[in-house]
């Protein structure tokens, strides 16, 4: 039976089982993620629970889907809990005709089976605020959430790194660790776009450090107000505007990176803050912290929204 197959090993023996439409969109939605709970999944797709629970069973176990061991001990530590996901390698075949020729094979069993816990819980974080952002769109009118492959951008191998250089001859690199945008309409009634560069903040690398030659958030910070200063985003990425989103562990490290965010000599505006209680409220309700003020605003409720500076 179904029910009784083992979670993280798979079976010797399975149900045959044929792709169906509802199977795709759950190979599509893991792989635009990289990472995604069961519930997670069950959320964007709505339908019945119980027989997604039984879809994702019969992907993992036909290998179209994989259950990251590093999930293992945290199952186990907390007990039952929903199971994490990744793309197994029999999706290669189905994505390489959705994406076209470009797309790579690669092995994502050995991939995910070589994520480690800490890794796995970054990706999840990621995961956990972009979930948040797309379920909140749908309960509002008007407010579009797209994704990176949606985005038509300047066309570059890896267009969401970059690098840049100041004026002290220092080069910093940026990757962000999600990259979407917004579209609304504004008061009269034209759409807008803005650009967001998402920072997944677990906690772990130090705020500030005593010299940019060794990682910190402040460096971070540091780079995204270069970009803007030498309008890397309009030239490289042809992005009018944007705003770099954090989202961290508890209201302290917000805090500290406010206090960090403070001693950039511009550009404070471009940054929004919350701790991950923000993924239980409203994103465009007044949750965010600006580093322009500290003050706590919407996602899209900044007095300025230009791409020209931002004090």
């Amino acid at each position: 039976m179904v029910s009784r197959l083992p979670r993280f090993k798979r079976a010797s023996t399975v149900a045959p089982m044929r792709l169906t439409e509802r199977d795709r969109q759950i190979i599509r939605l893991v792989h635009r993620h990289r990472f995604l709970r069961s519930h997670q999944i069950i959320a964007l797709l709505g339908g019945r629970p119980q027989h997604l629970l039984r879809r994702l069973k019969l992907l993992y176990h036909h290998g179209f889907l994989e259950r990251p061991r590093a999930q293992i001990d945290r199952y186990h530590e907390h007990g039952s809990h929903h199971i994490i996901y990744g793309l197994g390698n029999e999706s290669w075949t189905f994505l390489k005709q959705e994406l076209g020729v470009a797309f790579r094979e690669v092995s994502w069993v050995e991939k995910n089976r070589a994520v480690g816990r800490m890794f796995l819980e970054h990706a999840l974080l990621v995961s956990d605020v972009m979930v948040a952002i797309e379920l909140a769109c749908r309960k509002r009118d008007g407010i579009r959430l797209l994704y990176e492959d949606q985005l038509a951008l300047h066309s570059e191998r890896q267009p969401f790194q970059w690098r840049v250089k100041r004026q002290d001859g220092i080069k910093l690199g940026i990757i962000p660790d999600r990259v979407f945008a917004l579209e609304y309409p504004d008061q009269n009634g034209q759409t807008q776009r803005v650009h967001f560069f998402l920072e997944a903040d677990r906690g772990t690398m130090p705020v500030v450090r005593s010299g940019l030659t060794q990682t910190s958030f402040y460096r971070k910070l540091i780079a995204y107000e270069a970009t803007w200063a030498q309008k890397i985003h309009q030239r490289r990425l042809g992005i009018h505007r944007f705003r770099v989103l954090t989202v961290t562990t508890v209201a302290a490290r917000v805090k500290s990176l406010l206090e960090a965010c403070s001693q950039l000599k511009r550009g404070h505006g471009l940054f929004l803050f919350a701790d991950r209680t923000v993924l239980e409220k409203d994103p465009f309700s007044a949750v965010w912290r600006c580093g322009k003020s500290s003050e706590t605003t919407g996602i899209l409720d900044l007095p300025k929204l230009a791409s020209g500076p931002v004090s």
